[in-house]
């Protein structure tokens, strides 16, 4: 087991932890309806609607996410990624995927199908390393699958780089896809446990000098031209550009929550930004996506992605999140079971029944988790702002896209919910999407305190033109024992 190198996580670190996998397939769907095709810089839209090549549904990852998740499937498990155990069922698990799989890469395809009989990492790494020695040049494949590796070795940079590059060589034999691998997963565990973005260029100041001078010069041209001008994006470097050209040439927006502008937002942007690069637009997000997902977070994702990502082996958003956070943590859950444990015990907490009818939508219901448990008659939609066990999500009677979960946590301290403003106004849009859908919603936390009243009281303001204090008012006359904690009541104050 790997706990010990992974110390305890601050709840803005695990939110970041939580965002890495999420990001990736977020950045991998939204990608993958546009690629191989040009770039697109003349303000036409990009949406996460699936299509493409191979079909994909909207919200559909691609073989980026699904080589992500066979190794994360491992990681999560606490085992050691340096093990020959591990990198056995990594090998095992592409192997797997790649058997039904619509897209596969050709140099994955090319080694993976010739270990199929006996799937060993011996045998992978040695026909990776025969493959590039007949053809050259590496591609991006090995660069978008790394970001389990980071979560797995958040404290310890020597086993992290020697994982990567292990991980990497599964089925790319250049040394330079492999520095590439450990170059990101250094970047990504800087972002998650200091929340910045300049672990990449730590990482290259301490390569030896040739190497580090080499790839100070190729970030410095990323940062020097937009993302479709760095070509043949298929190759692993080229895809660290046009990834990095992205992040870096998106600004970061201001904090200005009464114009509906947030730094989270920089997330959805920079992705944005990498789809328009075109050609490989899928992986290009993907890998963009990991360390953006590490740097804002779980959080900063829009819900509306979450509500519909999915794919192989059958997971959605939660998933990747538990997968993402298990790996961080060593393979084991926090004290309380979460995310593993099949059921939230909220046994001690008083009020868990809370249920009343929203005082501006009737088609709105607010409780606590105990409404969600035994869930009123007509509610077909949740959403829901406390954690959750593994198999309550989704309710009872609630298609997976009809039940949202929101990260926010009931405290007042800035540093619990970074992206508060940003949260509040997307839960209480949430609301109002699927109101919009026909849909009999049900809002709740925990007790139906503090979160649910100050997510509804927005809501009502946003959504259904009621004065803000007139909106707090009545909602926590509705719930008699509602009083959102102080950051709350100020968000919603300055804002509307």
């Amino acid at each position: 087991m790997t706990e010990q190198r992974n110390s305890a996580l601050t709840p803005a670190q695990a939110d970041r932890a939580a965002g890495v996998l999420l990001g990736l397939a977020c950045g991998d769907a939204l990608g993958a309806g546009y690629e191989f095709m040009p770039a697109r810089v003349n303000g036409e839209v990009v949406v996460m609607e699936g299509g493409g090549s191979f079909g994909w549904e909207p919200g559909e990852w691609t073989d980026d996410t699904s080589m992500a998740i066979a190794i994360a499937e491992v990681s999560a498990t606490g085992i050691d990624l340096r093990s020959v155990e591990a990198l056995d069922r990594i090998t095992s698990g592409f192997v797997s995927w790649a058997t039904g799989a619509r897209d596969v890469g050709v140099q994955t395809r090319a080694v993976l199908s010739s270990i199929s009989d006996s799937p060993t990492s011996d045998a992978a790494t040695s026909i990776a390393k025969d493959h590039f020695a007949r053809t050259g040049r590496t591609g991006n494949g090995s660069l978008m699958r790394t970001a389990p590796v980071a979560l797995a070795y958040l404290h310890d940079s020597q086993a992290r780089q020697q994982a990567a590059r292990a991980v990497s060589g599964l089925t790319h034999g250049d040394d330079e896809a492999g520095e590439a691998c450990a170059l990101w997963c250094d970047a990504i565990a800087h972002a998650v446990i200091n929340g910045n973005l300049e672990g990449l260029r730590i990482a290259v100041d301490v390569l030896p000098p040739d190497r580090a001078k080499l790839w100070h010069a190729r970030l410095d041209h990323a940062e020097a031209v937009a993302p479709h001008e760095i070509p043949s994006n298929g190759w692993v470097v080229a895809a660290l550009q046009a990834a990095w050209s992205a992040i870096t040439h998106t600004r970061i927006p201001l904090d200005d929550p009464g114009a509906g502008s947030f730094p989270a937002q920089h997330l959805q942007l920079a992705l944005d930004a990498a789809v328009r690069a075109g050609d490989d637009t899928d992986t290009v997000a993907a890998i963009a996506g990991g360390l953006l997902g590490a740097r804002w977070g779980a959080s900063a994702i829009p819900l509306e992605w979450q509500r519909i990502v999915h794919g192989w082996p059958g997971i959605r958003a939660r998933d990747l999140i538990a997968l993402g956070l298990l790996t961080a943590r060593g393979g084991r859950p926090d004290s309380s079971g979460w995310p593993s444990a099949p059921i939230q015990d909220y046994s001690s907490f008083p009020g868990v029944q809370a249920l009343a009818q929203h005082p501006h939508d009737p088609g709105v219901l607010l409780g606590g988790v105990g409404a969600l448990r035994s869930l009123p008659l007509g509610v077909d939609a949740v959403v829901s702002l406390c954690r959750l066990g593994a198999d309550e999500v989704p309710a009872a009677g609630v298609a997976d896209g009809d039940h949202i979960e929101v990260w926010l946590i009931d405290s007042a301290s800035s540093a619990a919910n970074p992206h508060l403003d940003y949260l509040l106004d997307h839960a209480a849009d949430a609301i109002a999407v699927l109101r919009g859908e026909g849909r009999t919603v049900l809002l709740h936390c925990v007790q139906a305190q503090s979160r649910t009243p100050a997510v509804a009281a927005l809501y009502g303001a946003r959504h259904r033109g009621v004065p803000i204090e007139q909106a707090i008012g009545d909602v926590c006359a509705a719930l008699p024992d509602a009083q959102p904690n102080a950051a709350f009541m100020n968000a919603l104050r300055v804002r509307c």
